[in-house]
């Protein structure tokens, strides 16, 4: 649709803003039956008139009875308009911009990278994740941010002092989480699906670790817990190594909902056969941490399952527990069989975890990717005991 003006800096504005976008001669008409008066039209000309003898614009008139109007203005040469209207191209803007961002930082080579895109941008005319280069300023945090992770700054500290530490304000972190995770992103493997905070929380940046809920034949070091029998334990992730098992469970489940976390210890394991973890979601660098200690505290032959949603999130789950376990895991009421036979294909299409071919939840990722794949919440489906083994097997010494 043309682009009709009255306002004729207005006309020439858009004109750069098109050409910085990518427009290699843009056009813009004027909107003759809005002007208010015949004294805005003449100054609408006028000023039109002055931008085609400096060079800046070319006028094609009109034919027949309106061969004296102007019938649009196309840009054609945006140095002279640029000096005509007194602005500064973007692309210097964005130069200038893109300096100060990392002005005396000593940055990771793929940060530096990033600065490149950004620029790119800017000098388009465009913002870069909300950011102008009036914002190069703040921006800078995010890269400085970005860096102290990648420095491995924020093991063991909690999200508020990280960011006082790092950037001197204690809610800066919260202001450009969506910043730090796009620069991140290209350099880290992260769950592209996951909200910055979860993706955060996924690498240990988090306000305090949420508890580790577990069920199970279970004590505390010393302290018999067999008389107490409760429904689950909370404890801080970090205390995990304090966690005896009574004897050899059938199974370590994770499970990602609260809801089946609970659905499956109170109906699918009421006698405890199995030691049950909830990991909330995304799981946390100290639930992941608590996760190892767990599985490394098992006998070899006893199974580790995981339960998710049946969607490209839950294989990222998957591949996080996996990997911070280290050993292959098996996926629990997750196969494409169970969507096909109860999902439904979603309306947005998302990307599922990268894995290699070894890893058992490479099945599901494959299916996932597929054009017609369903998926599946996991509150859908009723709990059920994963494959039991032989309970004789013996706890290491």
């Amino acid at each position: 649709m043309p682009r009709r003006f009255t306002d004729a800096n207005e006309l020439l504005g858009d004109l750069l803003d098109r050409f910085e976008a990518g427009t290699a001669n843009p056009i813009g008409y004027p909107d003759y039956g809005a002007f208010a008066s015949v004294v805005a039209t003449d100054a609408f000309l006028k000023e039109i008139s002055r931008a085609e003898e400096s060079g800046a614009v070319s006028l094609a008139r009109g034919r027949g009875l309106k061969r004296n109007e102007i019938a649009h203005i196309r840009l054609a040469s945006a140095d002279k308009l640029y000096r005509h209207v007194g602005r500064t191209p973007a692309p210097e803007i964005a130069g200038d911009a893109a300096g100060r961002l990392v002005a005396g930082l000593e940055l990771d080579p793929r940060l530096k990278d990033a600065v490149a895109g950004i620029a790119a941008a800017w000098s388009k005319g465009k913002t870069w994740n909300a950011f102008a280069p009036a914002d190069a300023d703040r921006l800078r945090d995010a890269f400085v941010l970005a860096q102290a992770i990648l420095d491995g700054k924020h093991v063991n500290v909690d999200y508020r002092t990280f960011s006082r530490r790092t950037v001197g304000n204690s809610k800066t972190l919260e202001r450009l989480e969506n910043a730090v995770v796009r620069l991140l992103g290209a350099i880290i493997d992260l769950p592209p699906e996951a909200k910055p905070r979860a993706a955060l929380r996924a690498i240990g940046l988090e306000r305090f670790a949420p508890p580790l809920l577990i069920a199970g034949r279970i004590d505390l070091e010393a302290t018999d817990l067999s008389g107490v029998t409760p429904l689950y334990l909370g404890m801080a992730p970090t205390e995990a190594g304090r966690i005896r098992f009574r004897e050899p469970p059938a199974y370590l489940l994770t499970i990602e909902n609260f809801a089946s976390f609970n659905r499956h210890i109170i109906e699918a394991d009421p006698s405890r056969l199995g030691t049950t973890v909830y990991v909330g979601g995304y799981p946390s660098l100290a639930t992941q941490q608590a996760l190892r200690v767990l599985a490394d505290a098992l006998p070899a032959g006893i199974p580790i399952f995981h339960w998710s949603d049946i969607d490209p999130d839950g294989t990222w789950i998957f591949r996080t527990i996996e990997q911070a376990i280290g050993r292959n895991i098996r996926p629990h009421l997750m196969a494409p069989e169970i969507a096909e036979a109860l999902g439904a294909i979603p309306s947005m299409k998302a990307t599922p975890a990268r894995c290699p071919a070894g890893s058992s939840i490479f099945e599901l990722v494959a299916y996932l990717a597929g054009g017609n794949a369903k998926t599946l919440e996991q509150e859908e489906l009723d709990p059920k005991l994963p494959p039991l083994v032989p309970s004789a097997l013996k706890l290491p010494s």
